[in-house]
């Protein structure tokens, strides 16, 4: 109820706001000012598109300008040589930006950081000189005149207080759209992306589908733009579209606040008034916004929303560790049981439901690799393996360093193909399918390289693990209650606020467990999870592994700590140079010659003393 009423309360402050601006431009009787207005609703919806894709998918784009030329264009030709009636073009000029966004999107996905800034730079150069170079087609440096305004309901063109107006009622409309959009699933996938790409894939979010989906947004929102204000001016032409517009929307987005639902409306009212101001000085255009955006990137990378943000959380910091302080304190003094750990407080049968899936058949195999080979160039790091990993089972994947472990757990979560061979889950072939398709699928992981989305904050980490769960009859309030319930089951409920990148490293490994369990997986790989643990917390995480054992999810565990390995599993695989060597109970592999030979030497009684 509370995502509802949040919602409810930051829709009620929008439509007040919408409406005390066209309340203004009623009043108003300067086309000065009106013009002022309605340029900056025009800017906030280029910047809330934009924010879309650079604020929260990371994806700085310099070629918006083309975006917003292909609205204007549209409606320009669509009413001036189609006869297409004004509102509908309308209508159809975000339609056509989008479908060039996804064309935008293609080779953009492939390239990160300069580098996609010069892909969407050059579209945006390409795009000027199309509409400059083709004058039979645009116009040329003439333009195209004659464009069709809208029509109010006396027939008569629209006077620019009626759009005003219009542009106040769809800035409204995009911003409670995005507002519903980024405040869930949707915006917790484009900001895992921007945070790390790999860890957002094994979590179940398709880099690519989400990425396109950005593009689009921004795309649309542009090209919505270009066509209002070739409509209100009825003319338009390539002057409107130069690499200055480009760099002027991007600068919006990170002036007013990048990954901030209000960030494009500060930013559009503080440019578009600086916008005006410095009218009066031309030469002094591009060195000013070149100043801001270096300012913005530099020394206020969250933007005007940020720093009331920061002020905001700087005033509530003391009341927030003191209640953090008090509740740890409250966990701390908590009995503890027979094994040492405080006892969650949800019953058996919620955390089944929160934790686990349909009852799955435990005698057919789990996962099955057949004759899996890998090779980078002229390095094989598997030969020929073949395994089979049980339901219900705590299995335990061991070697020496370079044995070929970790390149096993990315084949099987599909963060790198396999050269060679078959991946089977439940029998359903998955050799070629992606890591989010087998993270859906119910194969998910941890890493030996923490990957945890630090600016967020751990509850939003754990419900980003549900992502591919939150769909049909499964909402959002029930994510957030199974959310919780994986919190408690971990002994991380009094973090839930906190930002997993503050914490210490120890609880980081358990927040990124619990992202993995809160898919609710067949299959949880964990990939070295006491690296860096002390004594204690290895004692704590094989309790844990434990108790995950007990509630049916298999396990496949990466771990050099042998004491670990023996005291939890219930099947190791001994891994050298790429081979499988061996496979057994824990007591059949503390004898295996083998093992002791190619994994331990000559001492045999390492593993010994180590399981004792």
């Amino acid at each position: 109820m509370s995502i509802v009423r949040d919602f409810r309360r930051s829709a009620l402050g929008a439509a007040v706001v919408a409406a005390l601006l066209a309340g203004l431009a009623g009043w108003l009787d300067s086309d000065f000012y009106l013009r002022i207005l309605f340029m900056c609703g025009v800017y906030y919806l280029c910047a809330a598109g934009t924010n879309v894709l650079a604020g929260y998918a990371g994806q700085k784009s310099l070629g918006q300008a083309g975006l917003f030329a292909a609205g204007a264009y549209t409606v320009a030709l669509l009413t001036t040589s189609a006869g297409w009636h004004p509102a509908l073009a309308l209508a159809a000029a975000p339609v056509v930006a989008a479908l060039v966004g996804v064309l935008i999107a293609l080779p953009s996905l492939r390239v990160k950081g300069p580098s996609l800034a010069l892909v969407t730079l050059a579209f945006g150069i390409v795009a000027q000189k199309l509409v400059t170079e083709w004058t039979d087609m645009f116009g040329g440096a003439q333009g195209i005149y004659g464009i069709v305004p809208l029509n109010a309901l006396n027939g008569e063109a629209y006077t620019l207080q009626h759009w005003v107006w219009l542009v106040i009622a769809l800035g409204l409309v995009a911003h409670l759209v995005l507002l519903h959009l980024l405040r869930g699933k949707f915006g917790r996938a484009l900001l895992s992306l921007q945070l790390d790409e790999i860890a957002a894939s094994c979590a179940g979010i398709s880099v690519y589908r989400y990425k396109t989906l950005a593009f689009v947004i921004a795309a649309a929102l542009c090209g919505l733009g270009g066509a209002l204000v070739a409509q209100q001016n009825q003319y338009f032409n390539s002057d409107f579209i130069t690499f200055h517009l480009s760099v002027f929307i991007l600068l919006l987005v990170l002036l007013g606040g990048a990954g901030t639902i209000h960030g494009p409306l500060v930013g559009a009212i503080v440019l578009t008034l600086t916008d005006v101001y410095l009218a009066q000085w031309p030469f002094a255009q591009h060195f000013v916004y070149g100043a801001m955006l270096l300012f913005a990137l530099y020394l206020m990378p969250e933007g005007v929303v940020g720093l009331f943000r920061r002020r905001k959380t700087t005033g509530t910091a003391m009341v927030a560790s003191t209640a953090t302080s008090t509740v740890n304190a409250a966990s701390v003094n908590a009995p503890v049981d027979a094994t040492g750990t405080r006892p969650a407080s949800v019953d058996t049968g919620a955390l089944r439901s929160a934790l686990t899936r349909d009852a799955i058949d435990t005698v057919a195999p789990l996962l099955e690799l057949r004759d899996i080979h890998k090779a980078f160039g002229g390095i094989v790091t598997a030969r020929g393996i073949n395994l089979v990993l049980q339901a219900h089972r705590i299995h335990a994947l061991i070697g020496p360093n370079g044995a070929g472990k970790s390149t096993l757990i990315n084949i099987i979560t599909g963060v790198i193909p396999a050269s060679a061979g078959t991946v089977l889950l439940q029998g359903r072939d998955i050799t070629t399918a992606s890591a989010h398709v087998r993270a859906a699928a119910g194969v998910v992981r941890t890493f030996q390289n923490l990957r945890l989305f630090g600016a967020m904050t751990v509850l939003e980490n754990v419900i980003v693990g549900a992502h591919s769960r939150i769909q049909g009859t499964h909402r959002e309030a029930d994510a957030l209650r199974n959310a919780r319930a994986v919190l408690e089951f971990t002994d991380l409920a009094d973090y839930a606020g906190a930002r997993a990148g503050s914490l210490p490293y120890g609880v980081q490994r358990r927040v990124e467990l619990a992202r993995a369990l809160a898919s609710q997986p067949l299959l949880l790989l964990l990939d070295e999870p006491a690296a860096g643990l002390n004594p204690q917390e290895t004692r704590e995480l094989g309790q844990l592994v434990r108790k995950i054992g007990a509630l049916g999810i298999a396990v496949l565990m990466v771990e050099h700590d042998m004491s670990l390995v023996m005291e939890v599993s219930d099947h190791i695989v001994v891994l050298d140079n790429g081979t499988l060597i061996a496979e057994g109970g824990p007591a059949a592999i503390q004898a295996d010659p083998k093992v002791i030979a190619a994994y331990l030497g000559s001492d045999e009684l390492i593993i010994e003393e180590a399981a004792a």
